[in-house]
This record gives structure tokens, C-alpha cells and sequence, in this order.
């Protein structure tokens, strides 16, 4: 299994609009530093599937057929917004999993286009071709799924964001599932009274109660950055992960290789 990061931003990404901190004036100058919508590209043999799709540039970076299909965590719009372009594609449809969420985002349950909109239950498995995904609940402002993704060669991979920590029967289910890569959101520094995503600390809790292989830090927003540029901190299971690293997870047995 094969996940790439496409985008590791917090909803403003990094540069934010007008900030001059200096996490986004780095990321001005040097390119490597900005991070884009949350979203991951999932790969195993010849099934791709998106996880998340708030990148705007969606139908450029993807041709038809090129993905199985697009799988969601939410219906906030940085993590929808791609959608509102790509639906007015013609050809064949593309089919969007999601949570149950009957309010969707704006008017795209009105409006579909060429996406085909599938709602799942939690801890109910989808299978899609050489990748199955157990939809796992977090806890976030509006109704959000995090997913275990297995592999047909048994490589697993949980990707949780946006979340505050975890419901007792996700954190259960994930620390015997022994996933080998965790990717989580952890969106600020260390703060009192986090609200909606991770803060450092909290990050630090789930991973050491979920105890997996190899952690990605993920939904950074420019504060968190900031932070570790002044403080250096850093985590002995933890990569702070940048839009483009690569995840290769070559069988149930094996750690992951970062690229």
C-alpha cells in the first residue's frame, strides 16, 4: 500500500492570507513548506482511491477513470471544495463515500454531476477493489469519519482527521487493529483548551494509546508550524508530515518507508 499525502494544511492552509508569522513567511519563500487541503491519495495494486477532497485543482490532477473513488471524511467545505468544479465533468460517474450526513455541503446532494454519493455506517467495512476501509467516528463539529484501510496483502493504515481525541470505541478498536502507519491531525501547539482538532498534546495521547508503527502528523495549521520552528519539538514514533511525502507499506509484517 502506497499513501501519499497530497495536502497537510489545516482549513487556511499555510501561507494564511495576510499572516506574516514565520511559519508563512517561510513557506512563501520556499515552496516546500506549503501546505495545501487535507487529503491523501490511497494506493494498492491498481486501486487509487482520494481520500478527501478539498483540493481545488482536482479535475486537473486527475483524468477520468484515473481513481476508483473518492472517499470523505466530512462535509466541511476545505475538505469538499474540490467537488464543486470537478461534478460538472462528463463521462462516466465517480462514486463519494462519506459519513452520513444528510446536510452534505452547500447543494452538492442537489446538484451531483458525473459524483454518485454513498453514505457509510460506522465499523461497516467497504470494500474497494484491493483496499477494504473500516469507517471509524471521531469527534469533530459536524458528523466525521476516520478510516482503517487494509490492504489484500494485509498492510494497514489509519487515517483520523479532523478529530479531539478519540470516542472510547474508536481508540479501542484501533489499538487492537495494530494499524502499521497512523496519519492524525494535529493542528495546533500545546494550548489549554483545545477545541475540534488535536493540539500537540493531545496528538502525543492518541499515539501513544493507539501504538502504531509510524505516525504522520497532519491538518497543520501555521501556528503549529510556528511552534516547532521556535521549540524544535519532535516525536520518536511521529514525522510531521509535508503535501508530497510518500508512505510505502510493503506487507503486514514489514515498518513503513517514508519518501
Amino acid at each position: 500500500m502506497r499513501v501519499t499525502f497530497l495536502g497537510t494544511g489545516a482549513a487556511g492552509g499555510v501561507p494564511l492570507f495576510g499572516c506574516r508569522c514565520v511559519a508563512c513567511e517561510r513557506a512563501r519563500l520556499e515552496p516546500a513548506f506549503v501546505r495545501r487541503p487535507c487529503s491523501a491519495l490511497i494506493e494498492s495494486g491498481n486501486t487509487r482511491i482520494l481520500l478527501d477532497a478539498g483540493l481545488t485543482d482536482l479535475h486537473e490532477r486527475f483524468a477520468p477513470g484515473d481513481l476508483d473513488a473518492i472517499v470523505l471524511t466530512h462535509f466541511h467545505p476545505d475538505h469538499v471544495q474540490g467537488l464543486f468544479h470537478l461534478r460538472w465533468g462528463v463521462g462516466a460517474r465517480l462514486a463519494v463515500y462519506g459519513p452520513p450526513d444528510s446536510e452534505g455541503c452547500a447543494d452538492l446532494y442537489k446538484h451531483p454531476g458525473v459524483l454518485e454519493f454513498h453514505a457509510l455506517a460506522k465499523f461497516e467495512p467497504l470494500s474497494i477493489g484491493a483496499l477494504t476501509l473500516t469507517p471509524v467516528p471521531l469527534i469533530h463539529s459536524k458528523v466525521t469519519f476516520g478510516y482503517a484501510i487494509e490492504s489484500s496483502t494485509g498492510s494497514r493504515f489509519a487515517y483520523l482527521t479532523d478529530t479531539l481525541g478519540l470516542p472510547p470505541r474508536t481508540e479501542t478498536f484501533l489499538t487492537d487493529w495494530q494499524p502499521q502507519g497512523l496519519a492524525l491531525d494535529c493542528s495546533f501547539p500545546p494550548r489549554d483548551d483545545p477545541k475540534n482538532h488535536n493540539d500537540w498534546t493531545t496528538a502525543v495521547a492518541v499515539i501513544d494509546k493507539v501504538k502504531p508503527q509510524r505516525a504522520w502528523l497532519t491538518h497543520i495549521s501555521h501556528t503549529l508550524d510556528a511552534w516547532l520552528l521556535d521549540t524544535g519539538a519532535s516525536l520518536p514514533r511521529a514525522v510531521i508530515a509535508m503535501d508530497g511525502d510518500r508512505v510505502d507499506l510493503q506487507a503486514a509484517s514489514d515498518r513503513p518507508v517514508s519518501q
